[in-house]
């Protein structure tokens, strides 16, 4: 009943919001929706009906950055937990800490119990994983305090609000999908926002073989699993499912090299480039459970790997 409230919240508010930025701005949902994508359709919805279920196509991308910068930019009541993260990958450089940008177009997203749907939209922003926000030494959350959404989308907007988050209203290139294919065969996405310097433009290659990816797949299961949070007043719990038809086979997820071009929240100041850059692009399907209390998830094991909830030789001193 708590969901079913809190996304009827947002969607009322959403539709308040929605006439000022549309107008403003010349672009409408109609236009969102008479685009095609190629994503999948989501297959969660008649299964999980209570539940907020739909499709995340997504490109994961890790930039390292050193220790001392990640612990000025997050907020210092959040430890961080490099143990867990060095048993994912033990080979991760000293003195360094994975941010993660997720650029990403959501599909099919739905409450099907309540006859809720929600239009397409497309989202990206920098990520914070394994930090320990319960403060009990080993429990992995995600901070996200910033996102750049499709501002067609009220409903998402308004959403991610409600955690808290900073949400700067953009639009995306391509508009329906999570990337598009360059001539010389790479994959590009770009978002901007509307009232604001902010901007991201990934662009990336397909490694040609997965262990050239110096991150392993579970490395991205793990985060993208991890309860996320903004201000920390509640936190979403979104399953991502990596064990279905959608990630196998043809649809299996592709490891890439490339580039993360970006100004926005918390490297708003100027405009900044990584080159060398790895990650993986996978669709997964999706289940999402709204607006939690973050202390109750203390000790969550939906991640499935060892950097949630590492508890092996773990204690709060390891942390930074």
């Amino acid at each position: 009943m708590a969901l079913r409230l809190s996304l009827l919240q947002v969607f009322a508010a959403a539709i308040l919001a929605s006439f000022s930025l549309l107008l403003a701005h010349g672009e409408s949902a109609a236009t969102v929706r008479s685009c095609t994508t190629h994503d999948h359709h989501n297959t969660l919805a008649e299964l999980f009906p209570n539940s907020a279920t739909g499709v995340l196509n997504a490109t994961l991308a890790i930039i390292p950055i050193s220790l001392e910068t990640a612990r000025r930019l997050i907020p210092p009541q959040y430890g961080i937990l490099e143990r867990a993260y060095r048993a994912l990958v033990p080979s991760f450089p000293e003195g360094m800490y994975p941010l993660m940008v997720q650029a990403a177009h959501d599909h099919d997203v739905q409450l099907r119990a309540y006859g809720i749907t929600i239009d397409d939209f497309s989202r990206v922003g920098f990520e914070f994983p394994l930090l320990d926000l319960a403060g009990d030494g080993y429990s992995s959350f995600r901070w996200a305090p910033a996102q750049l959404i499709s501002a067609t989308n009220p409903i998402a907007l308004e959403g991610s609000r409600a955690y808290g988050t900073l949400v700067t209203p953009a639009k995306y290139e391509p508009l329906c999908d999570a990337y598009h294919r360059l001539a010389n065969g790479h994959t590009y996405f770009r978002g901007v926002g509307l009232d604001s310097s902010d901007l991201f433009e990934l662009e990336m290659a397909r490694l040609s073989h997965a262990a050239l990816n110096p991150y392993p797949l579970e490395l991205f299961k793990n985060i993208t699993n991890q309860p996320t949070f903004a201000n920390a007043t509640s936190c979403d719990n979104m399953i991502r499912l990596f064990n279905t038809s959608m990630t196998v086979g043809a649809n299996a997820p592709v490891h890439v090299h490339g580039r993360v071009r970006a100004r926005a929240f918390p490297f708003q100041e100027a405009e900044k480039e990584w080159t060398d850059i790895y990650g993986v692009q996978v669709a997964t399907p999706f289940i999402e459970n709204n607006y939690l209390e973050c202390r109750s998830m203390r000790g969550y094991s939906g991640t499935g790997g060892p950097g949630d909830s590492y508890v092996h030789e773990a204690n709060v001193n390891d942390e930074l």
